[in-house]
């Protein structure tokens, strides 16, 4: 059920296309609401809004804001839909995107694959920042993000994307499935990893969902699992999979202390593919000890080639660029292994992709 109430527009915040931070007035305290002009229309000081306020109820973290549903009394006459995907679909506010099934056609149906470009999946959102980082730092030229819709639906929720891309560490970025907002939407994944390939000419992939990940503290019951179809679909393609492993020591919650489960029952029993999993080097000898020791417990060495990588690069390339990527509320200097574990991926995809290009070379000749 959602929970509603009226509030009023006290004052405008920063904007971005697809999100206005706001400040209203709603059970008699000013707090913070987020509206979407692309689906209520423009908002301004003084309008009186309906809310759906059950986030704040709930106490949740990511995604712990109002977000207006409609502004009373606006009634905005909408350009005709350009397209004839729906996404966020038989909703209140579903809305007409332009796919690049429909703008790219011939070049998604005539598509051989991937041919070998490197693809990261992460479970969460927050290590496209490293991962893209470390990418970047190590040589790969075009990076290009897919969101996939486990998590938030907006594309525009995301502010790591857009500084992402401010900084020169992000090339372009996708929207998926039921997410929308990116500069190219896709009905699916699949058609998201082809469009990064052929459209936006990537020569590495980050797939991830966007912000706001649900678990449940159950072994399936939680969207990070889709990773593991993400790295199926890229094998299918002809692409390289590449894991990001979610590591951290700082989580005061056991299970995802050390390797996290969710990493574990991704590659243990979700994806199929055998992929190139990058560890990364820990200085510390117990931690480093215990990764390892999870990993070999899984039997993960027997199913996919694992490899100790480097992830360093991921936390100097955001320093370098002025972002800052926490996750949690944590960051690089709070859990180091967590950034350091996407960063190896970043770090590893980019080598891949420094080899394909070498290939690729050498065929031409």
């Amino acid at each position: 059920m959602i929970r509603r109430r009226r509030g009023i527009v006290t004052s405008l915040g920063p904007a971005r296309p697809g999100a206005h931070e706001l400040t209203v007035t709603v059970d008699g305290r000013e707090e913070a609401a987020i509206a979407d002009p692309e689906l209520t229309g423009p908002v301004t000081v003084g309008d009186r809004v309906v809310l759906n306020t059950t986030a704040v109820a709930l106490g949740l973290g990511t995604g712990g804001v109002h977000f207006v549903i409609a502004v009373e009394g606006a009634e905005e006459q909408a350009d005709e839909p350009t397209g004839h995907v729906m996404k966020v679909r038989y909703t209140a506010v579903q809305t007409a995107v332009r796919s690049v099934e429909e703008t790219h056609r011939d070049a998604i149906e005539g598509s051989r694959g991937l041919a070998g470009i490197p693809v990261v999946c992460a479970p969460l959102h927050s290590m496209i920042g490293p991962a893209a980082a470390a990418a970047r730092v190590a040589g790969a030229r075009r990076i290009v993000y897919v969101m996939t819709d486990g998590a938030a639906l907006p594309g525009a929720l995301s502010q790591l994307v857009g500084d992402l891309r401010s900084a020169g560490l992000l090339d372009g970025w996708i929207t998926s499935g039921q997410a929308f907002g990116g500069e190219l939407e896709t009905v699916t994944v699949w058609t998201g990893l082809i469009a990064a390939a052929e459209v936006l000419e990537a020569d590495v992939i980050l797939v991830a969902d966007g912000p706001g990940n649900l678990g449940t503290d159950t072994t399936w019951g939680v969207s990070a699992l889709a990773s593991g179809h993400s790295l199926n679909a890229a094998a299918v393609l002809g692409g390289r999979p590449v894991p990001a492993l979610r590591i951290g020591f700082a989580d005061e919650r056991e299970r995802h202390r050390g390797l996290s489960h969710h990493s574990l029952t991704i590659l243990k029993d979700v994806c199929t593919a055998a992929c190139d999993v990058p560890v990364p080097t820990l200085e510390d000898d117990a931690q480093r000890g215990a990764v390892w020791n999870a990993l070999r417990s899984a039997g993960l060495e027997e199913r996919h080639h694992l490899v100790e990588v480097d992830g360093r690069p991921g936390i100097a390339g955001l320093a370098d660029r002025g972002v800052e990527v926490r996750t949690m509320g944590r960051g690089p200097q709070d859990d180091p292994a967590f950034f350091l574990a996407a960063g190896a991926a970043g770090v590893l995809a980019a080598r891949m992709a420094a080899g394909r290009r070498r290939w690729r070379a050498d065929l031409e000749d």
